[in-house]
This record gives structure tokens, C-alpha cells and sequence, in this order.
């Protein structure tokens, strides 16, 4: 039993020391390119359409533009990680590809 436990133990403190070199990595990188920083590197502004999912009777869905706000914009960072309160663009970027789900709750009724 000892011996599996002090495995796990090192596989965990392992896992912990190449995140970290990863993270430190990433941060070194993006504080490089802040310092030469190029029209869309390391921070670029994503703009896209807001579509709204709109569900219908029959398991049907029906996409379309919000009219109140067309339009989303974002600031992304070019990292793995977020840095200076920026998402990364890999995930803002399928962040803002998803629909925004519009549900009615079926306890709502109306008075």
C-alpha cells in the first residue's frame, strides 16, 4: 500500500512542477510580446454576431441575429492561459461560435 501511495504522491508533485513550468512559460511569453507588440499580438479584439437559440415546439430550434444587441466584442489574449484579466483567444473565440440558448421555463405562467 506504501509504495502506491508515494508513487501517486510523485506522479502528483510532477504534474504540479510541469504545470507550473507551462503557466511560467505562457506568462514569459506574453510579457515578451507586451513589450514588442504587434497590431494583433499579444492582445487582439474579437468581434462577432450574437446568435440566439431560440427553442420551438417539435424539438425544433430556430437561430437568429439578437436585435437588442447584434454585435459582441471581446479582448483576447494569444496564450494558453488568461493574463491581465483576458480570456484566451481559443476559448473566446468558440465562446463566442456558440449560440446563446433562449428557453421559455415551462413553470412560468403567465397571471
Amino acid at each position: 500500500m506504501a509504495p502506491i501511495r508515494a508513487l501517486a504522491k510523485r506522479i502528483l508533485i510532477a504534474l504540479v512542477v510541469i504545470i507550473a513550468i507551462v503557466y511560467t512559460w505562457d506568462f514569459v511569453s506574453v510579457r515578451v510580446r507586451m513589450m514588442h507588440a504587434k497590431p494583433s499580438d499579444p492582445f487582439e479584439t474579437i468581434t462577432s454576431l450574437r446568435i440566439l437559440a431560440i427553442d420551438e415546439k417539435g424539438n425544433k430550434t430556430e437561430y437568429s441575429v439578437d436585435p437588442v444587441q447584434p454585435q459582441q466584442t471581446g479582448v483576447c489574449v494569444h496564450a494558453l492561459f488568461p493574463h491581465n484579466g483576458d480570456m484566451p483567444c481559443w476559448y473566446l473565440k468558440r465562446k463566442f461560435a456558440q449560440p446563446i440558448p433562449m428557453a421559455i421555463l415551462p413553470f412560468a405562467r403567465a397571471r
